[in-house]
Parts: C-alpha cells; structure tokens; sequence
C-alpha cells in the first residue's frame, strides 16, 4: 500500500511541485522532446547512389529516345523534305526497340549508374550540410529551427548539383556517346564505342585528363539548374503537403508524400533544365577539332546556345521535351520515393 501510495504522489507531485515553484517565481526547464538525429553525411551519400541507381535502371531507355530526339537535326535548317528518323517518343522507343532490342534501349546504362552515384549520391548526400552552412550564415539560426527560406534552398542545391556534374562529367560523356550510336538510324557524331571502358580509354588516348573533362562547364551548368529547382522544390513540396493533407494520412515520412512531390518537382525540373541538356547533349556528342583542342562544332556552351536558336529556333531548346520528362518525373519519383525509405530503413535499423 505505501508502494502504490507513493507511487501515486509521485506521479501527481510534478506537475504540482512545478506550479509551487513557479509561484515562488522559482524557473523550471521545460520539458522538449529529444532531438533526432540527422543522418550522417555518408549514409545520406550511399542513399541518393542507391536510389538514383534504382530509378535510372527503369528511366534509361527514356535517356536514350530523348539523347537521339535532341541530336537529331542538330545545326540544320528545318525543311519539308528533310528526313528523321524519329518522329516522336512512341515511334522512336518503337524504331530502337524494333532494330536494336531492349540492349540498344539500355545503352550507356552501365556509365549511367557511375554518373548517377557520382551526381546524386553527391547532391543529395551534401544537400543538407549546405543548406545548414547557409541558413547558419545569412540567418544565424540552422535550417530545422525555421520556415524553408526559399532562395537558400535553391542555392544549396545548384552548389550540390554542380560538384556532383563536375565529378560525374567524364562518365556523362561516354553515356552520351553510347546513346547516340547506332548502326540502323544513326544521329549526331558517331563515336562507335564498344564499351564504357574502351570509350574512357579512347577518350583518354586522344585527349587526356582535358578530354575526359570536355562539356564538364555544360554539364555543370545543366545540373546546377536542374538541382536548384529539384531539391528547392521537393524540399518546399514535401513540407506543404505534409502540412495541408496531415488529417488524410500525408506526413512527412509517408510514400504519398513523396510519390506528390515528386510528380509536381519533375515537372518544374523538366521545364528550367531541358534547355541546359540539350547544349549539354551536344557538346558532350560532338567531335573533336581537328587540332585536337576543344570540339568541332561549338568552344563552349554559349556559343552552343546561340548557334541551336539561331539555325533551329528558341524551341529547338525543348526538343525531346516529352521524352525528358518521362525519363525525368518517374526518375525523381523512384529517386525520392527511394531515398526517404532507404533513410527511413536506416533511422530505424541501423
């Protein structure tokens, strides 16, 4: 009976004891609930590398049609009779598929995967960190003790997506060169590698560490854009849906969340980036110079900009618009979708 007795005042006393003290103007702490911990930076990594790893598996084939669709008719003049092979998405999936089988819709899978680890393990692994050094910076108060502020967001995610494309490059590169060759309807400069592995060598052959590194300011360009508005966007995304549609099940850590936001975020992405991938695409693809320095067609990705509007049009920047789009928004959903599980599997596991 004492037991249950003092059990009982012990339970009661807290709350009571806390009023007394503060009537004798006595401060008590108040009680805050633990903090969570933040994954750690290498957890983050291996996460976005496995989940952009996952989604680029499904979305490849996509890359493909869309790298063929924005090589074709590259610096020509659109005319009633000029021949294209590919006409849009479904017929180009169809026309690759048909001739090439399922391993002509994979091509460059394999430098696919290393730029996706390189990229997205990098961007969403110091996504967070960035964002901390800013916030802690400009407002003096950590990214998690306040509302998203928007512009820092957007830049913590271009600064993350253009490490990412700068280590990622030389991989984009062979990617590209191997999406681009066929021998039944072949588009842009033909490179003809056999392999992610003879292409890295052939490049590094003819023009060194230089050559490995050629459109890396594209690329950067490219995925600094797409990122800013990628991980801004989802991030704000994320936080609205959570907050409006919590009474229908929506929070934070829910696949509906996730699966919401990344629909909304790839079409955003889709419509800043696609101009970016096309000059990207085709510095990437071209040539050589003759004198071995610097590619044939364009010096840079300015001149690439200006010399695609002014013989093709302002929209020959959205061609294979379409076909990004559906490479891009199943990507960023199975990405992101991907991501928050593998951190929720490790928040809970590991």
């Amino acid at each position: 009976m004492n037991g249950a007795g003092n059990g009982s005042t012990g339970n009661s006393s807290v709350p009571a004891m806390g009023a007394a003290a503060q009537g004798f103007g006595v401060p008590v702490a108040k009680q805050t609930e633990p903090a969570t911990a933040r994954p750690s930076i290498m957890f983050t990594w291996l996460a976005g590398s496995l989940a952009s790893c996952g989604a680029v598996t499904f979305t490849n084939p996509f890359e493909v049609v869309k790298t063929r669709l924005q090589l074709q008719g590259e610096l020509a003049k659109s005319t009633p009779n000029m021949v294209k092979p590919y006409h849009n998405v479904a017929q180009a999936f169809w026309v690759i598929g048909k001739n090439e089988g399922l391993r002509g819709l994979q091509k460059g899978l394999g430098p696919g995967y290393m730029y996706q680890i390189m990229l997205n393990g990098t961007r969403l692994g110091f996504y967070e960190p960035a964002k901390g050094v800013l916030y802690k910076a400009f407002t003096g108060q950590s990214s998690d003790s306040q509302r998203p502020i928007i512009p820092l967001n957007v830049a913590a995610g271009g600064m993350c997506g253009a490490a990412g494309a700068a280590l990622g490059s030389p991989f984009f590169l062979v990617k590209t060169r191997m999406q681009s060759a066929s021998n039944f309807a072949a588009v842009g400069f033909q490179h003809n590698y056999t392999s992610s592995f003879d292409g890295l060598r052939k490049i590094w052959r003819d023009g060194g560490l230089r050559g490995l590194y050629r459109g890396m300011d594209a690329a950067m360009m490219r995925a600094g854009a797409g990122s800013s508005v990628q991980l801004a966007t989802y991030d704000h995304c994320k936080s609205y849906i959570s907050r409006t549609l919590a009474h229908r099940g929506y929070n934070d850590n829910s696949v509906g969340t996730h699966f919401l936001a990344s629909m909304v975020t790839g079409f955003f992405v889709c419509m800043v980036m696609n101009p970016f991938d096309v000059v990207s695409t085709r510095m990437y693809n071209q040539k050589s110079a003759a004198a071995g320095h610097g590619g044939a067609l364009y010096k840079n990705p300015l001149q690439c900009f200006y010399k695609t509007v002014t013989t093709e049009g302002f929209f020959s920047l959205y061609k294979g618009f379409l076909a990004h789009y559906l490479r891009l928004g199943p990507h960023t959903i199975l990405m992101f979708v991907f991501v928050e599980q593998i951190k929720a599997f490790g928040k809970n596991y590991i």
